[in-house]
């Protein structure tokens, strides 16, 4: 018989669910944002949710209640600020802090979010603000198990009699699309209290529709600092949480059981040799590790003077280093939510295959529990039938293939902490074990495995583990071959609805017995950076070793000014096909002087990737606003496009750049706007590091020499 299949939680005591009536999970509430705004301007009224109203009962009715100020109020921002912005250009002021809500978990998915302008424009639409067609709705849109929905919410804020908002706020006072959003996900799960417990995993999730990697740092594979990298490198949203503990604010300054933000990753040269190091952002916008790599660490020392002022940002704002060792022992749980699982598998690129199940365990029908109980009636449990496929293109031995499976269950109330989460889990029995004692009209007929199958048999992932959760998780490297999924709960007779998703290069997936229910399948591809980087490196990255004489990646090469001029004149640039690129000696070696931060006067494959990203991101918004095609931008393109990039020149320096950057009829080719644009970033980030006050710094005259000189 099964040995029993041990949880890793203390069990719950399960939810009374209805005897005889199963409790469907109720759907969120639909609204036309665009006929309620429509009627709104029409009528020159300013809308009023009366589906979540501003009202006590929509902030909850337990807890967070004994935080509110007595004279609590619902204001509009126009109420707040004489200039009310719904979302910012720049991604430093997309920075939020969190409020009364114990929510750090959502708000260090959302910090994520904002790294990632495209998937952030799918969650947050771009096309609402305070001024033009302005009616006091707003929407948003969430991955709701399984689907798209658009959330409607109006723009009436809890705050204090100073006029100061309650929950989520952003750091830059007159931005609103934080707490906008989070007022949405509250009216999505119920109410701002039902946001007080929840997992960073799950958010990732709600704002992607993507899939998890969970990576337990104290078993973290010995490759860690490359997934880091790969996930930086591609749509990666990164999140973590630290050990819990009896004391809230720990005295190495991190905070027990908090979720935080993995913001960027470096590995910098020190003076005894080189140290990977990881960036991590506190959703409270304040409170930081204080050992090494912090502000005022020594370590900094070790560093040249650049990186260092490159790096290290010395205020209170929630954002700090730390060494990938300290990382690891610190904090417990790394989450990685990517839209294809190809982050552990390295087939970054590649159409992969989604496929989507919704089911359901229901009393006396379908609800079996797990084997560990021994009760005969797991085999009553829900059972899907996987084919597992080779494909061509796998960088993978065509007899392994990489297979997720996800389980989620759905909450049976509108309010989504009022009835804890069940334990789930599924089991994954291969087919080839099955044929001998499994009749083929068994299979063909589509029927159930039948109860003594399951007491003969073991499945592939022997040691499940149940977890009260609302999605497990995980990730299998199987060979070509017909599989089947049982999802259940840990105990029998536990009702609930569930999505099954399987992510795989090729497969089919289907539900066994009689009640057939339509299969969703369809392909996806991470189209963006990832697949772009990933061209990259499979068409050119043979031309960059053959310039650089190198065999391998692994020789760790360095890039001087005349190997980064062939390359970037030598790279075929689909989407400038019309003329070659021509950057100069000296525009290479102004670009290799901005981005060498450890004054080498070399670049690293790391600096690489970072300018190849930015070149990328230069190309897209240069084509943009070179709107007759020329290749060049005039002054009033310029401006644009430095708007577009989200930063804020005043009219006088976009000027002098022309004249410094441009050509005689002060015009900006590609190559002088990407020397231009890498200036104005770098020197705005060295200000922002150094300044105390916003308004001005102090340096030596070595650092001034430094960056005035080197850069």
């Amino acid at each position: 018989s099964m040995p029993f299949l041990l949880c890793l939680k203390k069990k719950k005591s399960p939810v009374p669910l209805g005897r005889s009536i199963f409790q469907k999970h109720t759907p969120p509430i639909q609204q036309n944002y665009q006929a309620l705004l429509e009627s709104c301007l029409k009528n020159k009224r300013l809308f009023t949710d009366d589906t979540f109203p501003a009202h006590i009962s929509s902030i909850g009715t337990g807890a967070l209640l004994k935080k509110l100020p007595r004279n609590l109020q619902w204001k509009r921002p126009h109420a707040l600020h004489k200039n009310p912005v719904f979302c910012a250009a720049n991604r430093k002021q997309l920075d939020l802090c969190q409020g009364l809500v114990e929510n750090c978990w959502f708000l260090a998915a959302l910090e994520a979010l904002t790294f990632h302008q495209d998937i952030l424009a799918a969650v947050v639409p771009q096309n609402q603000s305070f001024e033009r067609k302005y009616a006091g709705i707003f929407h948003f849109r969430f991955w709701h198990f399984g689907e798209w929905i658009d959330v409607v919410v109006d723009d009436l804020l809890p705050v204090n009699e100073v006029g100061e908002l309650l929950f989520v706020s952003s750091v830059s006072k007159n931005v609103f699309w934080g707490a906008l959003l989070e007022k949405a996900y509250a009216k999505l799960y119920g109410s701002y209290e039902d946001l007080q417990i929840g997992q960073v995993s799950e958010a990732l999730v709600d704002f992607t529709g993507g899939v998890n990697t969970r990576i337990k740092l104290a078993e973290a594979p010995p490759n860690l600092w490359g997934i880091l990298t790969r996930a930086t490198y591609s749509r990666s949203l990164m999140g973590c949480q630290t050990h819990l503990g009896t004391t809230k604010v720990l005295k190495n300054g991190l905070v027990a059981g908090h979720a935080y933000t993995i913001t960027g990753i470096r590995k910098v040269t020190c003076q005894y040799g080189p140290e990977n190091l990881v960036r991590l952002r506190n959703p409270w916008g304040k409170i930081e590790w204080k050992g090494d790599w912090s502000d005022s660490s020594y370590k900094w020392e070790l560093l040249s003077p650049k990186e260092k002022i490159l790096l290290r940002k010395k205020k209170e704002d929630g954002e700090f280093w730390m060494s990938l060792r300290d990382f690891k022992i610190h904090f417990v749980d790394l989450v990685i939510c990517k839209l294809t699982p190809d982050l552990m598998s390295q087939e970054d690129g590649k159409k992969w295959m989604y496929s989507w199940k919704s089911g359901r365990w229901v009393k006396g029908s379908t609800a079996g529990g797990s084997l560990g109980f021994c009760n005969g009636n797991f085999w009553m449990n829900p059972q899907y039938w996987l084919k597992v496929l080779p494909v061509e293109d796998s960088k993978k031995s065509p007899s392994v293939c990489n297979v997720v499976i996800s389980l989620m269950q759905k909450h049976s109330t509108k309010h989504r902490n009022r009835a804890p989460h069940l334990f789930i889990g599924f089991l994954l029995y291969k087919n080839t074990i099955l044929l001998p004692f499994f009749p083929e009209q068994y299979q063909e007929s589509n029927r159930k495995l039948p109860p003594g199958f399951f007491t003969r048999h073991q499945p592939v992932n022997k040691h499940q583990v149940f977890l009260d959760e609302r999605e497990v998780t995980y990730d299998f490297h199987l060979e070509p071959c017909v599989y089947v999924i049982v999802p259940c709960t840990l105990e029998p007779q536990q009702e609930s609805e569930f999505i099954l998703r399987v992510f795989s290069r090729k497969h089919i997936l289907r539900e066994m017995g009689g009640n057939t229910s339509f299969t969703l399948s369809k392909e996806i591809v991470d189209r963006y950076e990832g697949k772009i980087w990933e061209d990259f490196f499979t068409k050119h990255f043979e031309q960059v070793k053959k310039i650089l004489k190198l065999s391998s990646l692994s020789q760790n090469p360095e890039i001087n000014a005349v190997q980064l001029q062939r390359i970037l004149n030598n790279i075929s640039w689909r989407n400038f096909q019309s003329f070659r690129l021509n950057f100069s000696l000296d525009s290479c070696q102004g670009i290799l002087a901005l981005l060498d931060l450890n004054a080498t006067g070399t670049l690293s494959i790391q600096e690489f990737r970072v300018l190849w990203k930015r070149l990328l991101f230069y190309l897209e918004v240069f084509q943009k606003r070179d709107t007759n095609r020329s290749g060049k931008l005039d002054l009033v393109e310029l401006h644009a496009a430095v708007q577009e990039t989200g930063i804020s020149l005043s009219n006088e320096v976009c000027n002098l750049m022309a004249i410094r950057y441009g050509d005689p009829g002060l015009q900006i080719s590609f190559e002088s706007f990407v020397c231009f644009m890498l200036r104005v970033e770098i020197m705005g980030e060295a200000f922002r590091n150094l300044t105390q006050d916003g308004r001005g710094i102090y340096l030596r005259e070595s650092e001034w020499m430094m960056m005035t000189l080197y850069s």
